[in-house]
């Protein structure tokens, strides 16, 4: 148990799941979405839903869209920041399911270049985030440590493609999760490996350049 698992995050209060969380994990979202945001649809889940005006999760979840971080004073203010920069925001509570967290929100973002991302995270307790979708592809990405997340053709080799380009970047794998797409004609799967040090620029392009890989892309730690 480190420091920050017995003090708790640097924040603006008054809850580290439902402001400090929050905060990181709307700042996580902007990242992942790589653009400029124009608008940002947030359907609340569970005790979200039914707290979050109470708690300032909205205004803390916005705060991270803008790019603040959770100890910044500005985030009581998101609302009118948000508005001067443009950005159209609702907060919509919903249902999502007895299987997410109940700090869940579903991000649903337009950029100023005309794209649209989904994202689905939680916070977890503590200031802590989750990750579970972008964009549909199921990953569990912590904003703590890299990780690359590729589909690719579900047959032999692959992996051990991705496992030599690795050993040749020097990089060595914490974690890795093959899930297989089962009952789909396209015999396609689904990869999650997390890795202990931090990748080179042309790392993804090596990755999709196997034969097989179909997507790939890596996630890097969030800066505070």
């Amino acid at each position: 148990m480190g420091l920050f698992d017995i003090m708790g995050p640097v924040m603006i209060g008054p809850s580290s799941s439902h402001t400090a969380g929050a905060a990181r994990l709307g700042r996580l979202v902007r990242q992942l979405t790589g653009g400029e945001i124009r608008k940002v649809t947030m359907y609340l889940h569970g005790s979200f839903a039914t707290t979050y005006r109470g708690h300032g999760t909205d205004k803390a979840l916005l705060a991270g869209i803008l790019d603040l971080l959770p100890s910044d004073e500005r985030l009581r203010d998101s609302f009118r920041l948000a508005d001067e920069a443009g950005i159209q925001y609702a907060f919509i509570p919903t249902d999502l399911g007895e299987d997410y967290h109940p700090n869940t929100v579903k991000f649903v973002v337009e950029t100023a270049a005309g794209t649209t991302h989904t994202v689905i995270g939680a916070s977890i307790g503590g200031g802590q985030v989750l990750i579970r979708e972008i964009d549909s592809l199921q990953v569990r990405f912590t904003g703590e440590r890299p990780i690359i997340i590729c589909r690719h053709e579900d047959h032999p080799g692959v992996i051990a493609g991705i496992s030599t380009v690795l050993y040749e970047s020097h990089i060595n794998i914490g974690n890795m999760n093959v899930d297989r797409d089962r009952g789909r004609e396209s015999h396609t799967a689904q990869m999650y490996i997390e890795i202990d040090s931090l990748p080179g620029k042309d790392l993804e392009d090596k990755i999709r350049a196997i034969p097989g890989i179909l997507n790939a892309m890596i996630l890097l730690p969030v800066q505070e």
